[in-house]
């Protein structure tokens, strides 16, 4: 496991401050605000830290009310709202400065048998031979400030393979229909929940821009705001995240200051494991 890795799941592994009540410290990725994924991850590992070991998380919805500040450390607040014979759920409210930035609601199940379909996996090259994001930004490096370019540049906890490269610093209109191999940068513990942990906090990375393709814009455009309102996510299958997932991303709408994203996460045997959707500002001041 790289150094890198170990020092992400550390930080999804919570401070227990009193039952129910947890802290998490935060990531500088370059940005004044906290990466969204940070907050998932966080917010999933404190709901799951009030499970019984038997139930898996199989659905979460997020509300981002406020920026974080990534210089601060959050606190997560857990309610436990019902334990069922098969289902549990719980509230979470993470907090910074005394107020309230992020809410999640998530839903813990039992395994069981039952009915099983899913959609087909598209055929794309896999991810040996790749180009990944890393070699992105190490070519176009002169492009960023020095500040954001030394946390880009840096090892990175999550391998990212775009299958498709678009160009964020001279954007073209394009369809928006995308797809990235993803995976840990070296094994996990084998138990499910780092994985979701670590999948809530990946399933972030580049969604929400994939809503600007159309328009030939960038999250990288001077004065431009993109900002996560709300992120879902369901949980269908048993999956490993230090082996490649693919990420099928699209967006089906764009209007009034808002887009929307969608996805489907499918493991090498072509399972479906996890489908997302987020809606966020995306502004050109």
């Amino acid at each position: 496991m790289s150094s890198v890795l170990k020092e992400l799941l550390a930080l999804l592994k919570l401070e227990v401050i009193e039952k129910g009540i947890y802290r998490g410290q935060s990531q500088d990725l370059g940005f004044r605000a906290l990466f969204g994924g940070q907050v998932m991850g966080q917010a999933l590992s404190a709901a799951q830290a009030t499970i019984d070991e038997d139930r898996f998380i199989h659905s979460l919805h997020s509300y981002f009310l406020l920026a974080g500040d990534a210089s601060k450390p959050v606190v997560y607040e857990v309610e436990d709202i019902r334990n069922g014979n098969s289902f549990s759920t719980r509230r979470v409210k993470a907090i910074q400065n005394g107020k309230a930035i992020f809410y999640m609601t998530a839903s813990f199940q039992k395994f069981e048998q039952g009915f099983d379909h899913q959609d087909s996996m598209p055929t794309v090259p896999g991810p040996d031979g790749l180009a990944s994001y890393s070699d992105f930004i190490i070519k176009h490096k002169d492009a960023f400030p020095q500040p954001m370019r030394d946390k880009l540049l840096a090892e990175m906890p999550i391998e990212i393979r775009p299958v498709q490269q678009y160009n964020w610093l001279k954007p073209e209109k394009t369809d928006s229909t995308c797809q990235t191999w993803l995976k840990t940068n070296g094994t996990l513990p084998d138990d499910l929940r780092h994985h979701s942990c670590m999948l809530a906090y990946a399933s972030d990375f580049q969604f929400l821009p994939a809503s600007l393709m159309p328009h030939g814009a960038s999250h990288f455009s001077p004065n431009f705001q993109i900002a996560t309102v709300d992120h879902a996510m369901w949980f269908h299958r048993p999956f490993r995240f230090d082996d490649w997932l693919l990420y099928c991303i699209d967006s089906p709408s764009a209007s009034n200051g808002r887009g929307l994203v969608r996805g489907q996460i499918y493991n090498r045997k072509g399972e479906l494991v996890a489908s997302t959707m987020q809606e966020g500002v995306i502004r050109q001041r």
